[in-house]
């Protein structure tokens, strides 16, 4: 296989399906399936799941909340989706951990990087939960830390979409789309992939990010096998 360890990162709104709150049982269930087809082909998986679907910090501290309590509540939010998910990966027999930036020994285990690194070697699914631990910082972030620090080959982003374009292709039906981009171009063109941290952050340690949809069933398989749609972020074209 091209990768041997990835890092999937997952929007809380992929969660919600059609849904406008919450999760979508059918949607939860889809993408655990997806993960299981690709740990399944031989390729380590670790996950970093964001909270959008229950709470979004940033929209809390435009309308007046102190931003950190704002980022700390999204933060717990992102917990209840890794849960859910580990839970609907366990009922499917995929073994996995749920490891938090926030200690919160009750429900799951505390993130130490050796210890996820040894859950991945044992042939677990590793789901990192709160973010970086801080506030101020994405969950966007918060994946590409995390994918250095697991030693990750590549870091694929599932979205609404099959792909970076120029604008929303949902609001322009002119937006280009592209299927190769440097990083440097992500970042001098502004294109709404991932923070200018985590872009950075990739560039860095030269480690490629794949934008996929992953609203349609088997494209995180694909894409992770180097079929499907995708766009590939790398140093250069």
């Amino acid at each position: 296989m091209k990768y041997k360890r990835i890092l999937l990162k997952v929007s809380g709104e992929a969660l919600m399906g059609n849904q406008q709150f919450g999760h979508d049982p059918e949607a939860v269930i889809r993408i655990c399936n997806d993960i299981k087809q690709v740990q399944d082909k031989g390729i380590e998986v670790c996950l970093v799941v964001g909270g959008g679907n229950i709470y979004r910090g940033a929209f809390a501290a435009e309308a007046g909340m102190e931003r950190a309590s704002a980022d700390y509540m999204g933060m717990l939010a992102t917990v209840i989706n890794a849960l859910a998910l580990q839970n609907c990966l366990d009922g499917i027999g995929v073994q996995s951990r749920v490891l938090s930036a926030i200690p919160m020994t009750t429900v799951c285990e505390q993130y130490i990087r050796r210890r996820a690194v040894r859950h991945m070697e044992k042939g677990r699914v590793v789901i990192f939960a709160a973010g970086t631990g801080n506030p101020f910082f994405t969950t966007d972030t918060a994946g590409a830390l995390r994918a250095v620090e697991m030693g990750c080959d590549a870091i694929f982003k599932g979205t609404q979409v099959d792909g970076v374009y120029s604008a929303d292709p949902k609001k322009d039906k002119k937006a280009k789309r592209y299927d190769v981009l440097t990083y440097k171009e992500v970042l001098t063109k502004e294109l709404e992939v991932m923070d200018a941290a985590a872009i950075s952050l990739a560039k860095e340690n030269k480690i490629p990010i794949l934008v996929f949809s992953i609203q349609s069933k088997g494209s995180f398989a694909k894409a992770a096998t180097g079929e499907g749609t995708f766009t590939i972020i790398r140093e250069k074209k």
